[in-house]
Protein backbone atom coordinates (compact mmCIF):
# COMPACT_ATOMS: atom_id res chain seq x y z
CA UNK A 1 0.00 0.00 0.00
CA UNK A 2 1.54 3.30 -0.64
CA UNK A 3 2.61 5.47 2.11
CA UNK A 4 0.91 9.16 2.92
CA UNK A 5 4.18 10.44 1.68
CA UNK A 6 3.47 8.97 -1.95
CA UNK A 7 -0.55 9.64 -1.74
CA UNK A 8 0.43 13.65 -1.06
CA UNK A 9 2.89 13.62 -3.61
CA UNK A 10 0.43 12.44 -6.00
CA UNK A 11 -2.27 14.60 -4.80
CA UNK A 12 0.58 17.83 -5.49
CA UNK A 13 0.84 16.75 -9.02
CA UNK A 14 -2.45 16.23 -9.94
CA UNK A 15 -3.15 19.55 -8.71
CA UNK A 16 -0.72 21.28 -10.40
CA UNK A 17 -1.71 19.22 -13.46
CA UNK A 18 -5.61 20.99 -12.75
CA UNK A 19 -4.13 24.26 -12.71
CA UNK A 20 -2.40 23.96 -16.52
CA UNK A 21 -5.76 22.06 -17.82
CA UNK A 22 -7.68 25.17 -16.55
CA UNK A 23 -5.77 27.59 -17.80
CA UNK A 24 -5.50 26.07 -21.10
CA UNK A 25 -9.02 25.73 -21.01
CA UNK A 26 -9.05 30.10 -20.49
CA UNK A 27 -6.74 30.17 -23.20
CA UNK A 28 -8.96 27.85 -25.69
CA UNK A 29 -11.95 29.83 -25.27
CA UNK A 30 -10.28 33.24 -25.82
CA UNK A 31 -9.08 31.71 -29.10
CA UNK A 32 -12.39 30.41 -29.65
CA UNK A 33 -14.22 33.75 -29.93
CA UNK A 34 -11.73 35.20 -31.91
CA UNK A 35 -11.40 32.48 -34.44
CA UNK A 36 -15.41 31.50 -34.50
CA UNK A 37 -16.05 35.27 -35.08
CA UNK A 38 -13.69 34.99 -38.28
CA UNK A 39 -15.08 31.83 -39.30
CA UNK A 40 -18.99 33.49 -38.84
CA UNK A 41 -18.44 36.40 -41.07
CA UNK A 42 -16.66 34.24 -43.59
CA UNK A 43 -19.66 31.85 -44.22
CA UNK A 44 -22.38 33.94 -45.57
CA UNK A 45 -19.54 35.34 -48.15
CA UNK A 46 -18.52 31.98 -48.64
CA UNK A 47 -21.81 30.64 -49.01
CA UNK A 48 -22.77 33.41 -51.62
CA UNK A 49 -19.75 32.86 -53.45
CA UNK A 50 -20.13 29.06 -53.48
CA UNK A 51 -24.07 29.70 -54.98
CA UNK A 52 -23.14 32.15 -57.69
CA UNK A 53 -19.90 30.04 -59.01
CA UNK A 54 -22.41 26.81 -58.54
CA UNK A 55 -25.18 28.74 -60.90
CA UNK A 56 -22.01 29.72 -63.58
CA UNK A 57 -21.54 26.10 -63.44
CA UNK A 58 -24.62 24.60 -64.30
CA UNK A 59 -25.28 26.92 -66.57
CA UNK A 60 -22.58 28.58 -68.13
CA UNK A 61 -19.71 27.49 -70.45
CA UNK A 62 -17.38 24.93 -68.46
CA UNK A 63 -14.81 25.38 -70.82
CA UNK A 64 -14.44 28.77 -70.12
CA UNK A 65 -12.13 27.79 -67.23
CA UNK A 66 -10.11 24.52 -66.86
CA UNK A 67 -11.17 24.49 -62.92
CA UNK A 68 -15.05 23.49 -63.99
CA UNK A 69 -14.11 20.70 -66.61
CA UNK A 70 -15.04 17.58 -65.08
CA UNK A 71 -12.98 14.94 -66.44
CA UNK A 72 -13.27 10.81 -65.61
CA UNK A 73 -12.37 9.97 -62.15
CA UNK A 74 -9.07 8.46 -62.33
CA UNK A 75 -6.50 10.14 -60.13
CA UNK A 76 -8.41 11.47 -56.82
CA UNK A 77 -6.31 14.47 -54.23
CA UNK A 78 -7.34 14.42 -50.79
CA UNK A 79 -6.70 17.19 -49.36
CA UNK A 80 -7.16 16.20 -45.16
CA UNK A 81 -7.14 18.91 -42.43
CA UNK A 82 -5.80 18.08 -38.96
CA UNK A 83 -4.30 20.56 -36.02
CA UNK A 84 -0.90 21.20 -35.22
CA UNK A 85 -1.48 20.66 -31.54
CA UNK A 86 -2.88 17.65 -29.52
CA UNK A 87 -4.81 17.66 -26.37
CA UNK A 88 -8.22 18.48 -28.02
CA UNK A 89 -9.90 15.12 -27.73
CA UNK A 90 -10.89 12.90 -30.55
CA UNK A 91 -10.57 16.23 -32.98
CA UNK A 92 -7.70 14.69 -34.97
CA UNK A 93 -8.87 11.56 -34.50
CA UNK A 94 -12.23 11.54 -36.21
CA UNK A 95 -10.39 13.38 -39.07
CA UNK A 96 -7.92 10.78 -39.90
CA UNK A 97 -10.50 7.68 -39.11
CA UNK A 98 -12.42 9.44 -42.04
CA UNK A 99 -10.09 10.11 -44.06
CA UNK A 100 -8.69 6.55 -43.83
CA UNK A 101 -12.01 5.44 -44.44
CA UNK A 102 -12.77 7.65 -47.99
CA UNK A 103 -9.26 6.94 -49.08
CA UNK A 104 -9.96 2.96 -48.95
CA UNK A 105 -13.31 3.37 -50.42
CA UNK A 106 -12.09 5.04 -52.99
CA UNK A 107 -9.19 2.41 -53.44
CA UNK A 108 -11.82 -0.14 -53.28
CA UNK A 109 -13.57 1.64 -56.46
CA UNK A 110 -9.86 1.65 -58.39
CA UNK A 111 -9.49 4.87 -57.83
CA UNK A 112 -5.64 6.25 -57.89
CA UNK A 113 -5.51 8.13 -54.38
CA UNK A 114 -2.97 10.48 -53.44
CA UNK A 115 -3.14 12.60 -50.10
CA UNK A 116 -2.11 16.06 -49.46
CA UNK A 117 -2.15 17.17 -45.25
CA UNK A 118 -2.37 20.11 -43.04
CA UNK A 119 -1.00 20.30 -39.56
CA UNK A 120 1.09 18.35 -38.06
CA UNK A 121 -0.92 15.71 -36.75
CA UNK A 122 -1.64 14.11 -40.12
CA UNK A 123 2.17 14.48 -41.00
CA UNK A 124 3.07 11.99 -38.03
CA UNK A 125 -0.16 10.05 -38.73
CA UNK A 126 0.77 9.23 -42.45
CA UNK A 127 4.82 9.40 -41.77
CA UNK A 128 4.60 6.24 -39.14
CA UNK A 129 2.31 4.40 -41.30
CA UNK A 130 4.82 4.97 -44.49
CA UNK A 131 1.99 6.70 -46.53
CA UNK A 132 3.87 9.49 -48.80
CA UNK A 133 2.42 12.47 -48.88
CA UNK A 134 2.04 14.77 -51.96
CA UNK A 135 2.42 17.90 -50.25
CA UNK A 136 1.94 19.12 -46.47
CA UNK A 137 1.45 22.23 -44.79
CA UNK A 138 2.26 23.06 -40.98
CA UNK A 139 2.23 25.50 -38.48
CA UNK A 140 -0.73 27.32 -39.27
CA UNK A 141 -2.90 26.35 -36.07
CA UNK A 142 -3.66 29.32 -34.28
CA UNK A 143 -2.57 31.89 -37.08
CA UNK A 144 -4.41 31.35 -40.09
CA UNK A 145 -4.18 33.91 -42.83
CA UNK A 146 -5.59 33.97 -46.53
CA UNK A 147 -2.17 33.43 -47.91
CA UNK A 148 -1.99 29.86 -46.86
CA UNK A 149 -5.10 29.51 -48.58
CA UNK A 150 -3.88 30.99 -51.52
CA UNK A 151 -0.61 28.61 -51.21
CA UNK A 152 -3.18 25.58 -50.96
CA UNK A 153 -5.13 26.44 -53.97
CA UNK A 154 -2.20 27.24 -56.02
CA UNK A 155 -1.02 23.60 -55.47
CA UNK A 156 -3.83 21.81 -55.91
CA UNK A 157 -5.06 24.11 -58.76
CA UNK A 158 -2.24 23.57 -60.34
CA UNK A 159 -1.90 19.72 -60.00
CA UNK A 160 -5.96 19.68 -61.59
CA UNK A 161 -5.23 21.74 -64.60
CA UNK A 162 -2.01 19.67 -65.71
CA UNK A 163 -3.92 16.45 -64.74
CA UNK A 164 -1.77 15.17 -61.84
CA UNK A 165 -5.26 14.35 -60.23
CA UNK A 166 -8.75 14.20 -62.01
CA UNK A 167 -11.04 15.36 -58.53
CA UNK A 168 -9.53 17.03 -55.29
CA UNK A 169 -11.58 16.21 -52.20
CA UNK A 170 -11.50 18.12 -49.21
CA UNK A 171 -11.74 16.31 -45.18
CA UNK A 172 -12.07 19.16 -42.39
CA UNK A 173 -14.18 19.13 -39.15
CA UNK A 174 -17.14 21.42 -39.30
CA UNK A 175 -18.16 23.98 -36.43
CA UNK A 176 -21.46 23.45 -34.94
CA UNK A 177 -21.42 24.30 -31.65
CA UNK A 178 -19.04 24.01 -28.92
CA UNK A 179 -19.38 20.82 -28.17
CA UNK A 180 -20.01 19.28 -31.50
CA UNK A 181 -17.82 19.07 -34.47
CA UNK A 182 -19.16 17.14 -37.53
CA UNK A 183 -16.54 15.84 -40.31
CA UNK A 184 -17.40 16.71 -43.70
CA UNK A 185 -16.25 15.33 -46.96
CA UNK A 186 -16.25 18.06 -49.82
CA UNK A 187 -15.52 18.15 -53.37
CA UNK A 188 -13.59 20.59 -54.23
CA UNK A 189 -12.26 20.60 -57.74
CA UNK A 190 -13.96 20.32 -60.27
CA UNK A 191 -15.16 23.46 -59.25
CA UNK A 192 -19.16 23.47 -58.99
CA UNK A 193 -19.42 21.37 -62.08
CA UNK A 194 -22.66 19.91 -63.34
CA UNK A 195 -23.78 16.42 -61.41
CA UNK A 196 -25.48 13.23 -63.08
CA UNK A 197 -29.34 14.60 -63.35
CA UNK A 198 -28.89 18.25 -63.35
CA UNK A 199 -30.20 20.51 -65.62
CA UNK A 200 -26.69 21.35 -68.22
CA UNK A 201 -25.72 24.02 -70.48
CA UNK A 202 -27.02 22.76 -73.65
CA UNK A 203 -30.73 22.47 -72.34
CA UNK A 204 -30.79 25.69 -70.20
CA UNK A 205 -29.69 29.83 -70.65
CA UNK A 206 -27.91 31.63 -68.12
CA UNK A 207 -30.17 33.30 -65.57
CA UNK A 208 -29.85 36.75 -66.65
CA UNK A 209 -26.14 37.34 -66.17
CA UNK A 210 -24.65 40.28 -67.89
CA UNK A 211 -20.73 39.70 -67.97
CA UNK A 212 -18.63 43.11 -68.01
CA UNK A 213 -16.01 42.51 -69.24
CA UNK A 214 -16.20 39.15 -71.11
CA UNK A 215 -17.21 35.79 -69.43
CA UNK A 216 -13.36 34.66 -70.17
CA UNK A 217 -12.04 37.28 -68.17
CA UNK A 218 -14.73 36.93 -65.27
CA UNK A 219 -14.61 33.25 -65.01
CA UNK A 220 -10.40 33.84 -65.13
CA UNK A 221 -10.89 36.01 -62.10
CA UNK A 222 -13.37 34.12 -60.11
CA UNK A 223 -12.90 30.63 -60.44
CA UNK A 224 -9.44 30.58 -58.73
CA UNK A 225 -10.45 33.12 -56.27
CA UNK A 226 -13.81 31.05 -54.99
CA UNK A 227 -11.51 27.88 -54.85
CA UNK A 228 -8.93 29.94 -52.07
CA UNK A 229 -12.20 31.39 -50.40
CA UNK A 230 -13.46 27.57 -49.99
CA UNK A 231 -9.91 26.32 -48.41
CA UNK A 232 -9.83 29.42 -46.36
CA UNK A 233 -13.70 28.59 -44.72
CA UNK A 234 -12.14 24.85 -44.42
CA UNK A 235 -9.09 26.24 -42.37
CA UNK A 236 -11.41 28.64 -40.03
CA UNK A 237 -14.25 26.17 -39.99
CA UNK A 238 -11.13 23.34 -38.83
CA UNK A 239 -9.35 26.05 -36.24
CA UNK A 240 -12.85 27.02 -34.75
CA UNK A 241 -13.49 22.90 -34.45
CA UNK A 242 -9.73 22.77 -32.48
CA UNK A 243 -9.87 24.95 -30.17
CA UNK A 244 -13.59 24.36 -28.80
CA UNK A 245 -12.54 20.28 -28.86
CA UNK A 246 -9.50 21.36 -26.70
CA UNK A 247 -11.67 23.78 -24.55
CA UNK A 248 -14.21 21.11 -24.08
CA UNK A 249 -11.13 18.44 -23.50
CA UNK A 250 -9.88 20.45 -20.56
CA UNK A 251 -12.88 20.92 -19.11
CA UNK A 252 -13.73 17.25 -18.67
CA UNK A 253 -9.67 17.23 -18.09
CA UNK A 254 -9.82 19.58 -15.14
CA UNK A 255 -13.51 17.84 -13.70
CA UNK A 256 -11.50 14.08 -13.43
CA UNK A 257 -8.78 16.17 -12.03
CA UNK A 258 -11.42 16.93 -9.09
CA UNK A 259 -12.30 13.84 -8.77
CA UNK A 260 -8.86 12.47 -8.90
CA UNK A 261 -8.18 14.75 -5.86
CA UNK A 262 -10.85 14.16 -3.76
CA UNK A 263 -10.48 10.21 -3.49
CA UNK A 264 -6.53 11.08 -3.30
CA UNK A 265 -7.94 13.49 -0.46
CA UNK A 266 -9.86 9.68 1.13
CA UNK A 267 -7.55 7.67 0.64
CA UNK A 268 -4.79 9.74 2.79
CA UNK A 269 -7.01 10.30 5.16
CA UNK A 270 -7.55 6.72 5.96
CA UNK A 271 -3.99 6.01 5.72
CA UNK A 272 -3.47 8.60 8.27
CA UNK A 273 -6.09 7.82 10.39
CA UNK A 274 -4.98 4.06 10.02
CA UNK A 275 -1.21 5.31 11.43
CA UNK A 276 -2.61 6.96 13.83
CA UNK A 277 -5.02 4.37 15.22
CA UNK A 278 -1.54 1.84 14.69
CA UNK A 279 0.67 4.69 16.97
CA UNK A 280 -2.04 4.53 19.60
CA UNK A 281 -2.07 1.04 19.72
CA UNK A 282 1.36 1.11 20.20
CA UNK A 283 1.41 3.36 22.78
CA UNK A 284 -1.47 1.65 24.73
CA UNK A 285 0.90 -1.71 24.29
CA UNK A 286 3.74 -0.36 26.03
CA UNK A 287 2.00 0.76 28.96
CA UNK A 288 0.25 -2.32 29.30
CA UNK A 289 4.02 -3.67 28.94
CA UNK A 290 5.40 -2.10 31.75
CA UNK A 291 2.76 -2.55 34.08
Amino acid sequence: MATLRDIRRRIKAVKNTSQITKAMKMVAASKLRRTQGRMLDMRPYADKMYEVITTLGRFGDVELHPLLAKRPRGKVEVLVITSDRGLCGAFNTNILRAANNHVKELEAESFKVSISAVGRKADDYYRRRSIPLRAHWAGLSGKIRYQHAQEIAASLSEGYIDGTFDEVLLIYNEFKSVIAQKVVVKRLLPFASPESGQPHSDTLEMPGFTFEPEASAVYASLIPKAVEIEIYRALLESQTSEEAARMSAMENASKSAEEMIQRLTLVANKVRQATITRELMDIVGGVEALK
